[in-house]
């Protein structure tokens, strides 16, 4: 690959990279709920949706989001409560936390008005480079060019740069040649133009390169058998494995649940009380009882497994291990966590959980069905 810090671009061949890419979205972009608006809010909610997530995900979010919240009003005056629970099953929570945290600032600093200047906007929380050059483009018409994961897929491939895109001199180059390549004036459709054609055609895996409107222009096309070996990545690291234990702990109809501390991973969600197993030799009752001891300074006693539940993190991975227990000493209060509660099944619903602890309920669900169809059976039998 060229290691030199800039890539010449040729003028014939830059005006015929962005008319074919530009003609190629008018015709093959795909119907989304956000892009019938240029409403710098609604711009915004979407873009902190799409990241690290499909598509086919976030659509149901956004139309959702955008009914319960729909502006950023009353995004600010939500509680965060409210704004985690519209997101729950979305992952990555600490976007959710941003947004809420952003959107009061916006109402307290900017008169509910988002801003469109590149200083402001990324003073806000959650707003890094790709979010605020996202929203000034595609809302404002701002000449800032975005790049995110399909962005540099593209460019890796269509300049064949062979070093790893996660290196600093690498991110460089192609933040250069992505703000060069732009046609300015219509930086909305050709940012939106180059993301469509990394999710739609220049995929990860399989790219449809005959589909291609840059394919005369590609450079990976010429060069390898297979374009889908760009962009580089470093080793796979094996991510670390870790016991966690919960309760499911009853009191009078009523089951006890605590609140994360509002930063670090999974901020702010609600979950069954315990904790990571720190000895994996450990008995796992033993571990609960501990946690849960040292979480909301109450004692428990463990009566039976709900289930067990394996969930795979960014960086690593546990197993959930679920019991059912009772209280038998003392008043929960909240030592190591944010907030603790006890409550009924019904008002449980209104809370948001974590996709592991959530299938926690679900088996607990399970459990009182087949509880219930026993029931059943053994009375008309």
């Amino acid at each position: 690959m060229p290691r030199s810090k800039h890539i010449e671009l040729d003028p014939r061949w830059l005006r015929k990279f962005r008319r074919s890419l530009l003609e190629w979205y008018s015709t093959h972009k795909r119907d989304l709920p956000w892009r019938h608006s240029d409403d710098p809010y609604a711009v915004w909610i979407s873009e902190m949706m799409l990241q690290q997530t499909q598509v086919t995900q976030a659509r149901p979010y956004f139309e959702r989001f955008m009914s319960r919240f729909p502006t950023v009003a009353d995004l600010g005056k939500a509680s965060l409560d409210e704004v985690l629970k519209s997101w729950e099953g979305l992952g990555y929570y600490a976007r959710a936390r941003n947004l809420h945290r952003a959107a009061q600032q916006i109402v307290r600093e900017h008169h509910a008005n988002i801003p469109d200047d590149m200083e402001t906007i990324s003073s806000l929380p959650g707003i890094g480079p790709y979010t605020s050059a996202a929203v000034l483009s595609i809302a404002f018409g701002k000449n800032y060019a975005v790049v995110d994961g399909n962005v540099i897929r593209v460019l890796s491939r269509l300049f064949y740069l062979t070093d790893d895109p996660s290196k600093t001199a690498t991110k460089r180059l192609i933040t250069d040649l992505a703000n060069r390549l732009l046609k300015r004036g219509r930086a909305a459709d050709f940012n939106q133009a180059m993301m469509e054609l990394g999710a739609m055609v220049c995929t990860p895996r399989k790219p449809d390169c005959t589909r291609c409107p840059a394919n005369e222009l590609c450079r990976a096309v010429k060069e390898l058998d297979d374009p889908s070996v760009l962009p580089r990545k470093p080793p796979h690291k094996q991510r670390p494995h870790h016991k966690v234990t919960a309760g499911i702990i009853r009191k009078d109809g009523k089951l006890l649940i605590i609140q994360r501390p509002l930063d670090g991973l999974l901020g702010g969600l609600w979950e069954f009380p315990g904790g990571r197993c720190k000895d994996e030799n450990t008995n796992l009752e033993t571990c609960l009882i501990n946690e849960v001891k040292q979480s909301v300074d109450i004692i428990i006693e463990i009566h039976q497994p709900v289930a067990v539940v394996k969930h795979a993190f960014t960086h690593f991975e546990i197993t959930l291990y679920g019991y059912y227990g009772i209280l038998t000493n003392g008043e929960a209060r909240p030592l190591t966590c944010h907030d603790c509660r006890w409550v009924t099944l019904e008002e449980m619903k209104s809370y948001a959980f974590s996709k592991a602890h959530n299938r926690l309920i679900d088996a607990m669900y399970q459990e009182m069905n087949r509880t219930q169809m026993s029931l059943l059976i053994s009375e008309g039998g």
